[in-house]
């Protein structure tokens, strides 16, 4: 392992620059905060969230986007006052240690790898059922091929696919909402006003009690994981601190409105009991107010949303490795752009260079190997895989509040004019949503299905501690080994 350079402090004007392009456009950043978290959890996954809560699915989706609304902010804030390709990689480094920033930054990289698997192969079920003829390993070459030529060309293409996939995906929510609305209030041919029946009947709006709401709170809290992709990308913009802070403020409270509206729309149009976990409620509302082809609509756009979440998370593996590379926590053969990357006033600065390609391509290649494992063994190994993941963004989240505690003091002191965007109710908000994690954690382990996520992530989490704990310990003693030997 190398010896990491300096970290610098939070408010050093003499921080590295990034050697990456800065071919990201506002307008990237901005529909990547609004699509990277919109996806298949939302259009098939809450499906199970109803079929647990009923109407109250409503109450968990306000309790989980809170809680990722809070973390955004406080990734916001640091990313705004120290914007870096690692974004809460480096942010934990400097608030907590290099154990902190090493831990973190190689979980995040796993979870996001691991993921791609899935939705690879989620995709390619999709195309294959509408191209029965071409097998789906075919399809998730393809996508995976498609996919990291855009990812090594240019930062801009990762950028403008991400844009499309956003703009299709908020549209359709958009779409979903309006006719949705219009159905409630009987405006659409052939539908009569529903009223507040489909709320308060079939056992209330808390058909399950309280203990309900809190299992839908388990069921739909990840879906809001891939917000923290808008920090990563934020370093390769043009002005990375005001970019961060226009994204994060913009994205936090449009995504819980469509997601807590989704869900407003979805249980006053239709009982709650007609929902089943596995199939998406939304087909179920546009067949039920007459909307043509609503299920193969549907798979177009959760096809969409597959892909859109398989490009962000090869961007932010990719970056997130570079990171690591760059402090020294990862080889440093990494750190190779492509040309041009770092000139100023040149092309490249626009999106032509400056592209991590061997973090590209090692992302991908372990993109590759998870694939096989999902197709080869989707039941045993890639299920223990997945299981050591899955309970890995909330001990991010957790690492990012408590990054957030440290750092913000020490900004308040040392520049607080870099503070552009602030947490709000600051550190008591800070510590409510740790509360909050620490809460989730614990109801997970009490939970059947959940269990074994949080016990094979606590398991990994601890591997990995180990390892930068070790890291640590050979690097201080082989520093302490030369001044010992000149004593004597």
């Amino acid at each position: 392992m190398h010896e990491a350079p300096p970290t610098p402090s939070p408010t050093s004007p003499a921080a590295p620059a990034e050697p990456l392009s800065h071919g990201l456009k506002q307008r990237h950043l901005t529909m990547l905060g609004l699509g990277g978290v919109i996806g298949a959890g939302l259009f098939v996954g809450s499906g199970a969230g109803i079929a647990v809560a009923g109407p109250a699915i409503v109450v968990s989706y306000l309790i989980a986007g809170a809680l990722a609304m809070l973390v955004m902010r406080m990734l916001g804030e640091m990313s705004a006052a120290m914007p870096a390709s690692g974004s809460f990689s480096v942010h934990a480094e400097r608030a907590l240690g290099r154990w902190a920033g090493f831990s973190v930054g190689w979980l995040y990289w796993f979870l996001l790898v691991v993921v791609l698997a899935v939705e690879a192969t989620a995709a390619a079920q999709i195309a294959h059922g509408w191209v029965p003829g071409v097998e789906p390993w075919a399809w998730v070459l393809l996508f995976m091929v498609v996919f990291t030529v855009a990812n090594l060309t240019a930062v801009k293409n990762f950028g403008e696919f991400e844009f499309w996939f956003a703009s299709l995906k908020v549209g359709a929510i958009v779409v979903f909402l309006v006719l949705g609305g219009l159905a409630v209030f009987g405006l659409l041919p052939d539908t009569d006003p529903v009223g507040m029946t489909n709320l308060t009947g079939e056992g209330g709006f808390l058909p399950n009690g309280w203990s309900g709401v809190v299992s839908g709170v388990l069921t739909v809290v990840f879906a809001f994981g891939g917000l923290e992709v808008v920090t990563i990308a934020a370093a390769e913009t043009d002005d990375p601190a005001r970019a961060v802070g226009r994204a994060v403020r913009s994205a936090v409270v449009r995504i819980l409105f469509f997601y807590v509206g989704s869900m407003l729309v979805i249980v006053t149009v239709l009982p709650w009991t007609a929902q089943q976990a596995g199939l998406s409620p939304y087909v179920k509302v546009l067949d039920a107010i007459g909307v043509p082809s609503a299920g193969q609509i549907m798979n177009i756009v959760v096809f969409v949303a597959l892909l859109s979440a398989l490009n962000a998370n090869l961007y932010g593996s990719s970056r997130m490795i570079f990171s690591l590379a760059e402090r020294g926590e990862a080889p440093r053969g990494l750190l190779k752009v492509s040309d041009g990357g770092t000139e100023k006033g040149s092309g490249a600065q626009e999106g032509a260079g400056g592209v991590p390609r061997r973090a590209v391509l090692a992302s991908v290649a372990f993109g590759f190997v998870s694939v096989l494992l999902n197709l080869l063994w989707p039941d045993t190994v890639f299920l223990y895989m997945l299981n050591s993941v899955g309970a890995v963004l909330l001990f991010v989240w957790a690492l990012i509040a408590a990054s957030q505690l440290r750092l913000r003091a020490r900004l308040e002191q040392e520049a607080p004019d870099a503070l552009a965007l602030r947490m709000w109710w600051f550190p008591y908000l800070t510590w409510v949503t740790l509360a909050g994690l620490l809460g989730v954690l614990l109801l997970m382990l009490t939970d059947d299905a959940a269990r074994p996520q949080v016990l094979w992530s606590a398991g990994a989490t601890a591997l990995v501690l180990l390892v930068a704990v070790g890291r640590e310990w050979r690097e201080r003693r082989a520093r302490r080994g030369p001044s010992a030997l000149t004593d004597r």
